[in-house]
């Protein structure tokens, strides 16, 4: 029998092990990654001397970065929308949990776009070996510029897709199955787009990864801070147990 919304709101555990591990698991990968040399190895996958055929193609361009900017800031309004009037498998969640839903994906914007903010990494296309003018510096290179525009880590376009990942922790206490497909979907966007911006020379593969695991571990905070407020509530049964001064007037 499926779990209705104000058994969630007393599902208030914290994140799980599993959770945890995931993420330091997906940490150390990630490092092994920056370490390995493999950013500049894909990035000659695509890229020339001449620079990057693709940059401006109709559909890594037009179709996957242009045409569905939009798309993301579509499907937020919506997760606003629902926190008051839930649709679909967001009927299923506690108003406590679609708050978390959409405030999840806005805070996971915020993180990336904050780096990419203040990050002195340029792009793959402004490095000599593609045709630019500036060489290549790891982000690890904190402080150091390279010569060229910057703002180019992490990956802000594949955050349209990683930034919804919030969906499957406020899914999964009530929905597994329903937060798994969510997750899927998510990260499957994501990377499509994060794929995109590649091909055309827009981004390294490592930023792309590192905006997923920043998404990932947003959402993951903001799950462990909703859970420990719901757990401080007392459940339904709790708050109508009759006291002995109501027993005894």
């Amino acid at each position: 029998m499926p779990m209705t919304a104000s058994r969630s709101l007393h599902d208030g555990a914290p994140v799980s092990s599993r959770v945890f591990l995931a993420s330091l698991l997906g940490l150390a990968l990630l490092l092994a990654w920056d370490h390995s040399g493999l950013d500049l190895w894909m990035a000659h996958w695509f890229g020339s001397a001449t620079g990057f055929a693709y940059e401006d193609h109709w559909f890594w361009r037009g179709t996957l970065h242009d045409d569905i900017r939009w798309l993301p800031w579509m499907v937020e309004l919506a997760l606003l929308a629902a926190v008051a009037r839930p649709f679909g498998a967001l009927r299923g969640l506690a108003v406590e949990r679609r708050v978390q839903l959409a405030l999840t994906t806005l805070v996971s914007l915020l993180v990336v776009s904050t780096l990419k903010l203040h990050s002195l990494t340029s792009c793959p296309w402004e490095l000599r070996e593609f045709g630019g003018t500036v060489a290549y510096v790891s982000h690890w290179a904190w402080g150091v510029r390279d010569g060229g525009s910057g703002g180019c880590f992490p990956a802000g376009h594949a955050s349209a897709g990683f930034a919804f990942i919030g969906g499957f922790f406020a899914l999964r206490h009530t929905l597994p199955r329903t937060a798994r497909r969510w997750l899927a979907g998510a990260l499957a966007a994501g990377l499509v787009l994060g794929l995109a911006q590649q091909v055309r020379g827009a981004h390294y593969m490592s930023h792309t990864l590192w905006t997923a695991w920043l998404c990932w571990a947003s959402a993951a905070l903001v799950d462990n801070i909703v859970g420990q407020m719901l757990s401080q509530r007392p459940s339904p049964d709790q708050a109508q147990v009759p006291t002995l001064a109501t027993l005894n007037p």
